[in-house]
Order: structure tokens, then sequence, then C-alpha cells
């Protein structure tokens, strides 16, 4: 049961675009019954980390006087920050996550983590959720978003990011996160998964104002900033995760 539950999260996270029959059989049934068990995995998993955050009072003072912030990372760092993301909680935040049955997964750990998620993507719905995600912001004070998700291409900021800014005035402040040991799976994304026990480092970038100008082309202007901005962070080149070749043996 321990494989399955592992290769269904890795399934989750690793956004396959073809499923070994195992997970074929088992992965519906467990989105079904056993989907918030994950929480607890996850969140066991994400305690061995050896964490170190990095810049993340300027952006919280900002916060706590009335401003409003919109955490931005890529998709392949974000399970590393789900250990720390909860201690926000208390904000009520929100995160926009895809209608699929993967997302009902993501969801239910999100929520269970004090997080709003907001149903929909740039492929789906994304305009509803746009303007739930606008909403709850404005009301909350804080969100995060993936702004390559929820299938790339990797280091390609998507328009979202602005609009939610534009639209609520949020300062946007890129997150980081690395590890001193970690696999990296052989996806669009190339996914971090840190080993058991890692180094892992969240670091939050400066807060950023894309919000200046209305027309077409400053908008693509200050997604190109952000766009620039963060992709040095990211790492590109493919190391496939051993496990996931003795899952598709099994």
């Amino acid at each position: 049961m321990a494989a399955i539950l592992f290769g269904v999260l890795a399934d989750i996270l690793y956004q396959r675009r073809e499923e070994t029959p195992l997970l074929k059989k088992y992965r519906y049934l467990l989105t079904d019954k056993l989907q918030c068990s994950l929480y607890h995995i996850i969140r066991a998993y994400s305690w061995t980390f050896r964490l170190q955050i990095e810049n993340e009072k300027p952006w919280q003072e900002y916060l706590q006087n009335g401003g409003r912030v919109l955490l931005c990372c890529w998709h392949q760092m974000f399970f590393a920050a789900i250990r720390h993301f909860k201690t926000y909680a208390a904000y009520h935040p929100a995160l926009m996550i895809s209608q699929s049955k993967d997302g009902d997964i993501v969801a239910c750990i999100a929520e269970k983590s004090g997080w709003h998620a907001v149903r929909g993507s740039s492929s789906r719905d994304g305009g509803r959720a746009l303007k739930e995600m606008i909403g709850h912001l404005k009301l909350s004070g804080l969100a995060a978003h993936i702004v390559d998700g929820p299938r790339g291409p990797a280091g390609i900021i998507k328009a979202g990011v602005v609009s939610l800014a534009h639209a609520t005035g949020a300062v946007v402040v890129p997150v980081y996160a690395t590890s001193d040991r970690a696999w990296y799976f052989n996806s669009w994304d190339r996914f971090m998964l840190p080993k058991p026990f890692a180094r892992v480092k969240l670091r939050f970038g400066e807060m950023l104002d894309l919000t200046s100008g209305a027309s077409d082309k400053d908008f693509e202007l200050q997604r190109l900033r952000l766009e620039e901005i963060m992709q040095p962070g990211l790492r590109t080149s493919p190391v496939r995760l051993p496990i996931i070749s003795i899952i598709n043996k099994t």
C-alpha cells in the first residue's frame, strides 16, 4: 500500500503524460477514498527537511501594515514549500488549483493546510477562477500563484500573475526553493523532490510592483520582467528519479 500511495503522489506531482498499469488500477480509487491521507504523508516527509528561511520579514511587515502580497513560485519548486506555507494559515490565503482529479488531491492538501483552494486553470475555467482569486486576495491580503502551472511550458510565466497584481494592487514576491540533496523528475518542469533530511532553503525575493501602465505593451513588459527575474532560479537539466523506474516495473 505504501508503494501505491507513493506512486500516486509521484504521479500527481510529476504530472506524467503516461500512467503505469499500477497507477491506472489504483489511482482514482485512492483519489476518492484516501486522497486526504496523502496530506499526513507529505507533512511527515516534509518535517525531515532541515529548513532555512530567507528574506521573509519585509513582505510580512508590508502585509501586516495593510498591503497585499502575491507569492509566486515555479511548479518545479512548490513541494519544498508545503510545510512552511502552513504557517500562513491565519491569513486563509488563496491558491489556484486545476479542476482535474489530481487537482482534487492537491486541493485537499491545501485546504488542510489552511489555504483556500480556488479551482480552475489557464486551460479550464480560468476566467472564473481568476475573478475568485482577485476577490479573495482583496479580502485576505495574501495569495500564492504557481506561475507556469499546471502543465507549463517550464520557465514561461503565464499572464495570470500580472492580471492578479493589476486587479488587486498586490506586490509580487518570488519564492525560490533549493535543496542540497534532491531528486529531479524527468517531467516537463523537472520537478524537485528534496531527499529525506536534506537542507532545504526557501528564499523570498524582493517585493515587485507590476501594476504600472495599462496598455498591452506595459502588461507584456511586466510579465517579461518577472520572467527574467525568476528564471535564474530554475533548474532545467533532467535527472530521473530512480524509484519511478522501480514502480514502472511492478
